[in-house]
């Protein structure tokens, strides 16, 4: 279970407004909201629509990540997670080896991303937990690829 489990869709994007305020703001953030900063600081293109809080609550997204930045901010989230813990055991590495080929650990967290959003869809469709040895699978084969 993640901090973020009891969250509804409001609060869970209250908390990336609230980081990214603060962050404009100066204000001293808490480790979690300097990683949520951090993930929005890269992404430019989502910093207007986190920057009017009436719009982002408001806006209706799309279920694909590269539609939807709520989502899309949401699985780097996930995959900072998962590399911090190495959970799935040996995401971690994985992770290092992207970073390693590509020179970026940005299109790094990508190529996991892909692989993670692409197994949960298959979890949500078969209606079954996600499948942590499918999803290092698909990360293999990204990285092979990346």
């Amino acid at each position: 279970m993640t901090v973020f489990d009891s969250y509804s869709r409001d609060q869970l994007r209250q908390s990336y407004l609230d980081a990214w305020r603060k962050q404009r703001s100066g204000t001293i953030l808490t480790p979690l909201e300097a990683m949520i900063a951090e993930v929005i600081g890269v992404h430019p293109e989502y910093q207007p629509l986190l920057e009017d809080s009436v719009k982002a609550l408001a806006e209706d997204c799309a279920a694909e990540p590269a539609a939807n930045p709520f989502l899309h901010l949401g699985l780097h989230m996930a995959v900072r997670e998962q590399v911090t813990i190495d959970r799935p055991p040996g995401v971690r590495a994985l992770h290092q080896r992207l970073v390693a080929q590509s020179g970026d650990a940005h299109r790094a967290d990508h190529l996991l991303m892909d692989a993670l959003a692409e197994t949960l869809w298959e979890a949500q469709r078969a209606g079954r937990a996600p499948d942590e040895a499918r999803y290092l699978q698909l990360a293999r084969r990204h990285c092979a690829q990346g």
